[in-house]
């Protein structure tokens, strides 16, 4: 008799064991299946960076900074978190056009990318208070606003190349250049390459 009570747990025992080891090779094959969903995500591409002279100029501009590296986030986003940040995104974008203090930046063209910039930002933070609002609607959003920041970046680039280049050249290209051979001369003159005669015996 107490033979078979020792035989009846050892078979109790392995049975309990099994249904455990199966419950668990269950739960495992269904994690195996589970696909995560990235169609919620938003990937785009790194838009234009500022040179080195751009950057070296504005590295004290600390409202650009911010938005600099805030926008890193919009690079690989999910729909939640653009229209959950849209607000501070705008804010950010009101703070930089408010304090501007370099002028060459003061031009028309860039505050007008300025401002577009800030438009769009403010379009995005209203979608988050739709709420028949699309996930391709929010993608195109973003998107556009990546471009834009990329759009002015370019222009503050242009604008410290035309100055590098000016400085090179030593000649004022901020006028108009009526007259090209003496502005050609002018370019030759600087060169001041050594010519050499060669004489013919």
């Amino acid at each position: 008799m107490r033979y078979l009570y020792s035989f009846l747990i050892i078979i109790l025992f392995f049975n309990f064991s099994c249904i455990k080891t199966k419950k668990v090779e269950e739960v495992a094959s269904e994690a195996g299946t589970l696909v995560v969903d990235t169609t919620d995500r938003i990937i785009n591409n790194t838009s234009e960076t500022l040179i080195p002279e751009a950057k070296q100029t504005i590295k004290d501009w600390k409202e650009y900074q911010k938005l600099d590296q805030f926008m890193l986030k919009y690079y690989n986003v999910t729909n939640f978190e653009a229209l959950n940040n849209a607000k501070e995104l705008s804010e950010l974008v009101q703070q930089l056009k408010d304090s501007i203090r370099i002028d060459k930046l003061k031009t028309p063209n860039v505050v007008a990318r300025f401002n577009v910039l800030h438009n769009e930002t403010l379009r995005l933070a209203d979608m988050a208070t739709i709420s028949s609002i699309t996930k391709e609607e929010v993608k195109e959003e973003v998107k556009k606003i990546i471009d834009l920041f990329s759009a002015v970046n370019s222009k503050i680039n242009t604008i410290y190349t035309a100055e590098t280049l000016q400085e090179k050249l030593e000649i004022d290209t901020e006028e108009p250049l009526d007259n090209f051979n003496a502005v050609k001369n002018k370019i030759e003159a600087n060169r001041k390459k050594p010519i050499n005669k060669i004489t013919r015996q």
